[in-house]
């Protein structure tokens, strides 16, 4: 009977489930480098919050109770990992708070962004936009920013394609090679 009391909510066990391709994908060489993202903390950071949003969208765009459950359960997992993450980096018990209230705001306004950037009929432009500020650092789109948009636009599809109850019930995410 404790055990059940203390065990981890199914969607939680899903959403752990969701989070390590999420990552792996995250983590594709091909996104970094002279032709991607700024392979730095800030780089990874930022390529993770993208890969979790897109599975987030997903999942919400479902609808079912389930599915807002796992999304927002794999919301608390990604947040739990930057806080294990930044106090192995050394960061003070007094700081980690403060940090992960800032990135938890960046999240949902990078969430937001790119919900309208992908949902815009606008030739992926706002999508260029957004991923050139949020993830390269510059404000005009560049090759990277064409190349990181059709990427993101083809995880989102597949994403899509697979659906916010199949991924609601631990189907791995399906993610493109970068």
């Amino acid at each position: 009977m404790l055990r059940r009391l203390f065990a981890p909510k199914p969607e939680k066990r899903v959403a752990e489930t969701l989070y390590r391709p999420v990552v792996e994908a995250a983590r594709q060489p091909a996104l970094y480098g002279d032709d991607g993202v700024a392979d730095t903390l800030e780089g990874r950071f930022e390529t993770v919050v993208l890969h979790t949003a897109l599975v987030i969208l997903v999942l919400q765009k479902a609808g079912s109770e389930r599915a807002r459950a796992v999304s927002q359960a794999l919301f608390d997992v990604m947040f739990d990992d930057f806080d294990a993450a930044m106090r192995e980096l050394g960061v003070g018990d007094s700081a980690v708070g403060k940090k992960i209230r800032f990135m938890a705001e960046g999240f949902y306004g990078r969430a937001q962004a790119l919900d309208a950037a992908l949902e815009a009929d606008d030739g992926a432009r706002e999508l260029q936009l957004m991923l050139g500020r949020n993830l390269l650092g510059i404000e005009t789109p560049d090759a990277r920013a064409e190349r990181l948009a059709l990427y993101v636009n083809s995880a989102f599809s597949r994403l899509c394609e697979q659906g916010g109850e199949a991924l609601a019930s631990g189907k791995t995410p399906d993610f493109p090679e970068a």
